[in-house]
């Protein structure tokens, strides 16, 4: 556009240039300074310029016949200006004097056609007068018929300014109708004529514009044609401004071909010509930082090629330099930001440095706040952000981050409406991220959406388009993703080794078996397709093989047909070739191609399958050095298949190679994910197997990796939330005490059963941390606690409500509160602040009695006896195995839900029987420890793990005369975990004011049948509170979610009556029925509680949880203990509301003392003796023990 402005000023010059005045001088030298200016790139000559046109206009007032030419002539100048600089007043006052300088040439003036091709330039560059600007072009056309010296003017200009319109409301009829006038001004400029340079580099312009709209490939082959010829017109010895353009024109179009093509050649030209055109835009140039960027994305493109770490460190360089050198508030700032970021995202992707991905994130933030909605490139900055935000997730698991990434897609698609010639992108990176969110959270819908997406896509790319074979192959990746959704990776890995059909997970009339079948044929089928549309030479092509072996593997993992696995190891053994060494995705063929070996060493156990495999993982392991992001895949990987070795042939240099490799992983040097901690956990598991002596150190860093992963990730109560951290934490901490137990690590034992369970409660307690003595050491640590105060309290208010909508800020507060932890740390005393407890701090828990850890793992079942003394723990082996005592949980809960169904007879001594072998083969042999340590009657607290959880330790005992059961000998209690009891004992209330007891009773609730039994046990409470305590009752129509919240943000000892609602399969959504709806565990942990003391929940299931992981403890009883009261009564199945009344009544009676005063840590006393005096009342045995005590 530049030259098309100098190109009319220097004809317009001409006819004047005869004429003698001073005026007229300065517009010659005006131009000779434009001229100097466009050589050179030096802003003071245009700076000049601009003051010369001035000086020159004020020699012409109104009047003066050269007046409108001096208007013009400092109205182009400007625009110089504008070009170069995105001045916005020099815009404004460009198109007023250019208005003049027209106002002054009259219709049948002979230049007028020059003026109106001026004023419709500057008018270009306003999007609001766009149409006005194409209707001064057409005009001017028309007084330009052929033959007229500046036809060749106008069509370039109108051209041009249809161009523009295209580009902003993406009609392609205005690209179309701007080609053929570029063509018609080309054949207006044969060879030798002055202007045919501009011709041919617009129409060059123009065509590649087509091509990336319509992927026509023969578009852009005759754009790289056009700019070679216009480039053979500019010789080194010419203008240097013309070469540099050219230079870079044509580059550019080498470099998309290279994207559609993979012909390193192109690239390579496309690099040499952006070093050619720099060299011509030195420092100080205006177009230096321009050219910088052009070749920084060259240099990026072959580093992705070839994997030469230079290139990248000289691209990032580059970017830098650009981004230096671009003046504030330029119009191309924002373009440098984006390839900066893009840049250091891609030097993290390969060393893993968190801080270049946290820059590159950074720098894309600033880059959109420069394109406010109504900019023209707000999607395409919205996308960029999107993936970096979509990284971060994929490296830490940050949930904020990836619903962010889908929000900021969205915002693109919406901007790309149907027509536009980047909706298809917009369309793919929006499916792009919800198939990632779909692995995470296997919610059906994100992958119909995700495929019907990039059907929309593959729509709008038909046949002969060059991003059709994309779009396939993008369509059949998904389709692939599809038919796992009902398959695990453990069901698929059993299915090679068994070697059966994995289909047999969807058996015949299994609704998901057509999908299975579908998706798989489709994908094959459209997979072959894209292969077609990739031919040898095609970029895509490796990427076409790949996606068709991965289908032809997925289908052989369903039906085991063994020519599917051989066509896909074909496949991907094509697909290698064409990745050069040095390619920085090289390892992604190297581990599909091993994987695939790896599988056919399962099927058929040719060691040269399993050998090659392994030198493949080798290969894919040396491109990934400490610090690389994909490190620990590449590793377990290697690590997993040299056991496969090992196992087949016994050498010792595998099995020390194995745990060579796994010791590596104890220190990861880049930013933690998920897989790090799927790596330690495969450590473990495979130490355990080969009973390798690492196997305790594995979980040690299994666990620290556990923690750490899950501050990163943060907490929320949202089920895909718990579901994430329930598949991080499966069985690893109890497994993790029994390797420790038979090492005889007993206190290492007790940390880390601690530090890998309930990591719900922990997180959420560290916002609740005791802060006293903190506060009490100085004003630093005073200072220190109430910034931590407030900044938990920010961040527990920002992951409360809706965390995906406040991913940015909860970012910041996390940096943030991290800096005041690790400050609080720095003071004595306090360096072990939040982090997971030591033994001496957990055995505080045994202050008032010991605490019995009772663990039931795959590899031994046993119980650790905790004491207050010097002592260590006491380790009982359990003559059990964890096999066995999930059967027994199995069948005592079979029993206790059908009780009351039968004959009441039978089915006691059904419970009994399951209560003998509770006491014969777990309870017994502790009791008989316990007897040599403590007195009868003292209290205890249990602290079951795993399937024990859901048995009634409490209730073991022989059941026949002359014997005792456990209750004979001891008062018991539950607590989930140490921590727990810990932090309950030490939340004792500074408050001396009267506490207020509450009883709320709903027996109408909204849904469930009627309780009838819930007014008279209200009734019972306050017969016996009432008198010696400030007592509120809220019943039925009162008993609403609102107001039971406001009650216990009022109250601090609490009796709630109603029908429990345990969800197994989404925990936070357990509730308490009442009237208007379901008070849940989300709604109770996000109350505020003033100095809770006690509850007694008197409702069904209250310490039941999720039904696959029993360790986090995320039921409603434990809410109550965690949300602040020390003392809790919940039940463990089904209670009779008759039944309820009689025991409750019971237990208030024995909890008012002598003295008329109620202290909770008598609750479960209190319990204990109502039901040793109700065991000869008609109260069947079942609800005889459903009741439990937790906490003091």
């Amino acid at each position: 556009m530049l030259d098309n402005v100098k190109w009319g000023l220097v004809a317009f010059l001409d006819l004047f240039f005869s004429r003698v005045d001073q005026s007229l001088s300065l517009i010659d030298l005006t131009l000779n300074l434009c001229d100097k200016f466009e050589q050179q790139g030096v802003v003071s000559d245009l700076e000049e310029a601009i003051q010369l046109g001035r000086t020159a206009l004020a020699l012409c007032p109104p009047g003066h016949s050269y007046r409108a030419l001096s208007l013009h002539n400092l109205a182009t100048v400007l625009r110089f200006r504008v070009i170069h600089q995105d001045v916005l007043s020099d815009l404004e006052e460009a198109v007023e004097l250019h208005r003049a300088a027209l106002a002054l040439c009259p219709p049948d003036h002979s230049n007028r056609s020059l003026y109106l091709n001026s004023l419709g330039l500057s008018l270009q560059g306003v999007q609001s007068d766009l149409d006005e600007a194409i209707e001064l072009h057409q005009a001017a056309l028309v007084l330009c018929p052929p033959g007229h010296s500046q036809r060749p003017l106008s069509l370039n200009n109108l051209a041009m300014c249809l161009c523009t319109r295209f580009q902003q409301q993406c009609l392609l009829p205005d690209l179309e109708d701007a080609i053929k006038l570029h063509q018609a001004a080309l054949v207006l400029c044969p060879p030798g004529h002055s202007a045919r340079f501009e011709a041919l580099s617009n129409l060059g312009k123009s065509l590649r514009d087509r091509f990336e709209h319509c992927g026509i490939l023969s578009d852009l082959q005759e754009a790289i044609t056009l700019h070679e010829a216009a480039l053979a017109l500019c010789p080194p010895s010419g203008n240097s401004n013309h070469r540099s353009s050219s230079l870079n024109s044509l580059a550019s179009c080498l470099d998309t071909r290279f994207k559609q093509q993979g012909a390193l050649s192109d690239l390579e030209a496309a690099i040499d010509l952006h070093r050619a055109a720099l060299a011509l835009r030195p420092p100080g140039h205006i177009n230096h930082s321009s050219s910088l960027n052009n070749l920084a994305c060259s240099l990026r493109a072959r580093f992705q090629w070839q994997g030469v770490p230079s290139d990248l460190e000289e691209a990032i360089g580059l970017n830098q330099a650009a981004l230096a050198s671009c003046p504030p508030d330029h119009i191309s700032q924002s373009v440098y930001l984006n390839n900066l970021a893009t840049s250091l995202q891609e030097r993290f992707q390969q060393q893993g440095l968190l801080s270049d991905l946290e820059e590159a994130i950074e720098l894309h933030r600033t880059a959109l706040s420069l394109h406010p909605p109504g900019h023209l490139y707000r999607s395409v900055t919205l996308n960029n952000l999107a993936k970096s935000l979509q990284v971060r997730f994929e490296q830490q698991s940050v949930l904020s981050d990836l619903e962010e990434a889908l929000e900021l897609h969205r915002a693109a698609l919406a901007l790309r409406p149907p027509g536009h010639p980047d909706r298809s992108t917009c369309l793919s990176s929006l499916a792009g991220s919800l198939v990632v969110r779909f692995e995470q959270r296997s919610i059906l819908s994100d992958l119909d959406e995700a495929i019907e997406l990039y059907r929309a896509a593959l729509a709008l790319h038909p046949p002969g388009h060059f991003g059709r074979s994309r779009s396939l192959n993008n369509l059949v990746t998904t389709l692939n993703v599809g038919f796992t959704q009902h398959v695990t990776l453990s069901d698929l890995s059993e299915a090679i080794e068994l070697g059966r059909p994995a289909l047999v997970l969807c058996p015949p009339g299994h609704s998901n078996q057509s999908m299975v079948f579908n998706n798989l044929s489709e994908a094959i089928e459209l997979g072959q397709a894209a292969l077609v549309l990739c031919p040898p030479g095609h970029s895509d092509r490796s990427m076409a093989l790949n996606n068709l072996a991965s289908c032809f593997y997925a289908r052989f993992v369903v039906w085991s047909i063994l020519s599917d696995l051989d066509e896909a190891i074909e496949l991907y053994r094509t697909a290698l070739t064409l990745y050069p060494p040095g390619h920085s995705h090289l390892s992604v063929p190297l581990n599909n191609l091993a994987r695939t070996l790896h599988a056919r060493f399962i099927q058929q156990h040719t060691l040269s399958d399993l050998n090659e495999a392994i030198e493949l993982y080798q290969t894919a392991l040396a491109l990934h050095p400490p610090g690389h992001s994909g490190r620990s895949r590449a590793l377990n990987n290697l690590a997993m298949s040299l056991k496969d070795r090992f196992v087949q042939q016994g050498l010792s240099s595998d099995l020390n190679e194995i745990f060579s490799l796994y010791a590596q992983h104890s220190q990861v040097s880049h930013a933690l994910s998920s897989r790090d901690l799927y790596v330690a956990r495969s450590w473990a598991a495979s130490a355990e197997q080969l009973q390798h002596g690492s196997a305790l150190a594995a979980y040690q860093t299994a666990l620290k990796f556990l923690d750490d992963w899950q501050h990163l990730i943060g907490f929320s109560s949202s089920s895909r939330h718990f579901d994430i951290v329930r598949q991080a934490t499966s069985s690893l901490a109890i497994d993790a005490f029994s390797c420790a137990v038979r090492h005889s690590a007993l206190t290492t034992a007790v940390e880390l059963v601690e530090q890998g369970r309930a990591v719900f409660w922990t997180q959420l307690a560290r916002f609740r941390t005791p802060l006293d003595d903190i506060s009490a050491s100085g004003p630093t640590g005073e200072a220190l606690v109430e910034e931590f105060k407030q900044l938990s309290f920010q961040l527990r208010s920002a992951l409360d409500t809706s965390p995906e909508y406040h991913s940015q800020q909860i970012h910041q507060l996390t940096m943030q509160w991290d800096d005041v932890v690790s400050s609080i740390r720095m003071l004595p005393d306090f360096s072990r602040f939040l982090l997971p407890p030591l033994f001496s701090d957990l055995q505080k828990a045994a202050d008032y009695g010991p605490v019995i850890i009772v663990n039931a793992s795959q590899y031994s079942c046993d119980a650790l006896i905790i004491l207050n003394s010097a002592r260590g723990p006491v380790h009982i082996p359990l003559d059990i195995v964890q096999f066995e005592v999930s059967e027994l949980s199995t069948e005592f809960q079979s029993l206790v839900d059908h009780a009351g169904s039968s004959n009441h007879h039978l089915e006691s001594q059904n419970i009994v029987g399951v209560l003998r072998k509770l006491w014969d083969r777990i309870v017994g042999p502790i009791v008989d420890s316990l007897q040599e340590l403590i007195r009868p009657g003292s209290r205890i607290w249990w602290c079951p793990t795993a399937e024990f959880t859901l048995l009634p330790l409490h209730a073991a005992g022989p059941y026949e005369k002359k014997s005792h059961n456990l209750s004979h000998f001891y008062i018991s209690s539950y607590t989930p975990t140490l921590a727990a009891l810990i932090r309950a004992r030490q939340q004792i209330s500074r408050d001396a004011s009267t506490p207020h007891f509450i009883a709320i009773g709903q027996g109408n609730p909204d849904i469930g049948r009627e309780l009838p039994h819930i007014a008279a046990e209200l009734d019972g409470v306050a017969q016996h509170i009432a008198p010696v305590l400030s007592f509120t009752s809220l019943v039925d129509s009162d008993a609403t979610v609102q107001g039971a919240l406001d009650a216990l943000s009022r109250h601090q000892w609490l009796h709630l009556a109603s029908h429990g609602m345990p969800n197994r399969e989404k925990p936070f959504d357990s509730s308490f029925a009442m009237r208007d709806g379901p008070l849940t565990i989300t709604d109770i942990i996000r109350s505020r509680m003033r100095n809770p003391e006690f509850a007694f929940l008197s409702a069904c299931h209250t310490t039941v949880g999720h039904a696959s992981s029993p360790d986090e403890a995320i039921h409603l009883a434990a809410a109550m203990q965690f949300s602040g009261f020390r003392s809790v009564i919940g039940s463990m199945w089904s209670v009779d509301d008759e039944a309820a009344g009689r025991i409750v009544s019971a237990f208030y009676k024995n909890l008012v003392d002598d003295s008329g005063r109620l202290d909770c840590t008598r609750a479960a006393e209190a319990l204990h003796q109502a039901m040793k005096k109700l065991r000869k009342k008609k109260i069947p045995l079942e609800q005889q023990i459903v009741f439990v005590h937790i906490g003091v």
